[in-house]
């Protein structure tokens, strides 16, 4: 079985460049792949900024950060993967750009390399499907913040091998993680339990079974959850619950799966949550402060 050291990284965003970190930190070589300098330069600020904070609270040694950050590697080529042991892609829930990378990097790589996607409700065999490794192909699928969520689900499609599965596994492990087991359905364990949740928080909303800080403060309270679901959801992104929620609608045909009105109100108005400043709450504000969604 041939042992996992350099790892590749398809996408930098937050995803990708926490991936990235905790491969590097492990004491893998790892290449990250995007499409500029400009995208590069503001995941090595993250990563630096986040290894300065283990560092900070002792969890790592500064001479372990250094190390760590003379492995990391950048390339808008994603032919500069094709030396890779394990290729990791974490870019965006688009099935058709997906496969594009996967059959250039397909054509590029030894026989030997693992390709491994991210998604968090795309199947892997329909990204295997795309190539001519379907055996050493998997799911590898990280939570955020990556450095500090200790689970990955590693997914077995039905073409993925025993020996490619074993690896994968061992790999997640080498990163200090713990992995589970998981098939290859849509949403895999995690996104199938949670989006249905997530949704029905956003029905309850629209039904005015409660206001927006007493539904989060109802299951953070009553369920012992760190964060309500309308909390969560602007940490996740609307945006992003929103495409997850499509693909699995378009999977299952299931109504608990089917994206509520008002998610779709709210994306369509830019309220996308953390990243755009508003979502369920507005941020702007110290604390942050309900935002009026007229309901």
């Amino acid at each position: 079985m041939t042992e996992i050291r350099r790892v590749g990284v398809l996408g930098c965003g937050l995803m990708g460049s926490g991936i990235a970190q905790v491969a590097a930190a492990a004491g893998h070589e790892t290449i990250v792949r995007d499409v500029s300098q400009q995208i590069w330069d503001r995941a090595r600020g993250g990563i630096e900024k986040s290894l300065a904070k283990f560092v900070e609270k002792g969890k790592l040694a500064a001479a372990d950060r250094d190390a760590a950050l003379k492995r990391l590697t950048f390339t808008t080529a994603t032919g500069d993967l094709k030396g890779c042991d394990i290729v990791v892609e974490a870019i965006t829930e688009d099935l058709e750009l997906k496969n594009a990378l996967w059959k250039e990097l397909d054509a590029l790589c030894p026989p030997h390399t693992i390709f491994a996607s991210n998604t968090s409700s795309l199947t892997i065999a329909a990204m295997a499907a795309a190539t001519k490794r379907a055996d050493r192909f998997v799911g590898l699928h990280f939570f955020n913040p990556v450095p500090l969520m200790q689970l990955v689900e590693v997914v077995r499609a039905v073409t993925t091998s025993e020996e490619t599965f074993r690896r994968a596994f061992a790999f997640a492990r080498s990163l200090g993680k713990e992995a589970v087991a998981a098939k290859d359905n849509s949403g895999f364990i995690v996104n199938l339990l949670l989006v249905p949740y997530l949704l029905d928080a956003i029905r309850a909303v629209e039904h005015g079974v409660g206001t927006v800080p007493d539904i989060d403060k109802a299951m953070q309270l009553g369920c012992g959850y760190p964060m309500g679901p309308l909390t969560l959801l602007d940490f996740v992104g609307l945006d992003t619950t929103y495409r997850i929620a499509e693909i699995m609608f378009t999977e299952y045909r299931e109504q608990k799966y089917a994206p509520p009105p008002l998610l779709k109100r709210m994306v369509t108005a830019g309220l996308m949550g953390r990243k755009s400043g508003k979502g369920f709450y507005d941020y702007s504000a110290d604390p942050p402060r309900v935002v009026d969604l007229g309901i």
